[in-house]
């Protein structure tokens, strides 16, 4: 047991998710605090602070790895196809079949879909599960900056049809100024950079956490202020969190069957089967705050993500342990 909750800790289960929960319960209490009459310029604070994130995070990006990691192509054009083909054609068929139009939860499951994968906790469980690291690193690295314009363009392909719409090419523009641009410099920078990035590591990962939070309190606040939950059972939320799991569940094991079909090795595969399936909280918070212009819908839209994010640390990180100790024992 105390492996294990260390393993959430790593991966991210930590105090930072029970103030995720907080945050919800405080844009409940004082909603008033998170629009766009609250006294605090939180909108424009946020918006800086997703720069800086970004721009950090192309410091941390190895140029000379990157090139490095081109070569295993099988592996990476799975990974990929996984994240942004495979995930959100399985979640479309479904909402044609069981979909409701204007549910925006439906929607919210949709996004999710289409996002990249999570970058740290990815990489955190392949190294748990004694997996291909430089295959995780590279996949989720390369996700991350090609999510920028894939996510927005699925999200056009389902937007006509529900009460939300954006300008794609205005998406592409504020997502560039926005995410792409400041990883672009951060990489270009990384050289010099990269001791000052490694030596306040804990400390950009808290003003990382911060703004997360930030994002997340204006959403659900902005929501809760208009009733946006008031036609949501509790009945549904539950069902919510098992669609959640269970997609969690057939992604890994899809993972798994193409990679045997491809005859991977077992470090190959798992590198597959935790890159694949995971979605990145990160990016579906500063993504989604520029392509929802509608702040009252953002929060319901948020939701899904915000219990896959918690779900895939449990369940993913229970897994990537007994890999790891499987591993261990064989050794």
């Amino acid at each position: 047991m105390g492996r294990l909750k260390q393993t959430l800790s790593r991966a991210g289960l930590n105090s930072f998710f029970l103030l995720l929960i907080g945050m919800i319960l405080l844009a409940r209490l004082i909603p008033e605090w998170g629009t766009a009459s609250s006294p605090l310029p939180l909108k424009t604070i946020t918006g800086a602070g997703i720069s800086i994130i970004f721009f950090f995070y192309g410091v941390k990006l190895s140029p000379q790895k990157l090139v490095k990691g081109l070569s295993n192509w099988k592996l990476h054009l799975l990974i990929q196809a996984t994240t942004f083909l495979i995930f959100p054609l399985l979640v479309l068929v479904l909402y044609a079949i069981w979909g409701e139009e204007g549910n925006y939860l439906w929607l919210g499951t949709f996004y999710l879909a289409a996002l990249p994968s999570t970058v740290s906790s990815s990489v955190v469980m392949v190294s748990i599960a004694r997996g291909n690291l430089p295959a995780a690193i590279f996949n989720a690295s390369i996700s991350s900056m090609v999510g920028i314009f894939i996510t927005p363009v699925w999200m056009e392909v389902l937007l006509p049809d529900t009460a939300v719409s954006f300008d794609l090419t205005d998406t592409f523009i504020k997502l560039s100024l926005q995410v792409l641009f400041p990883v672009l410099i951060g990489l270009l920078l990384h050289k010099y950079l990269i001791s000052f990035v490694n030596k306040f590591q804990r400390s950009l990962k808290n003003f990382d956490q911060a703004i997360i939070l930030l994002i997340v309190f204006t959403a659900f606040a902005e929501s809760f202020a208009e009733d946006m939950f008031m036609g949501y059972s509790v009945l549904e939320l539950v069902r919510l969190g098992a669609l959640m799991l269970l997609f969690f569940f057939v992604m890994m094991a899809l993972m798994y069957w193409f990679s045997k079909m491809l005859h991977f090795s077992r470090a190959d595969t798992i590198a597959v089967v935790f890159c694949g399936s995971k979605k990145s909280l990160v990016q579906g918070a500063v993504m989604g705050r520029v392509m929802f212009p509608d702040p009252t819908v953002f929060g319901i839209i948020l939701l899904p993500l915000m219990i896959y994010h918690a779900l895939q640390l449990l369940a993913g990180s229970a897994i990537a342990q007994k890999l790891g100790n499987q591993t261990e024992t064989k050794a």
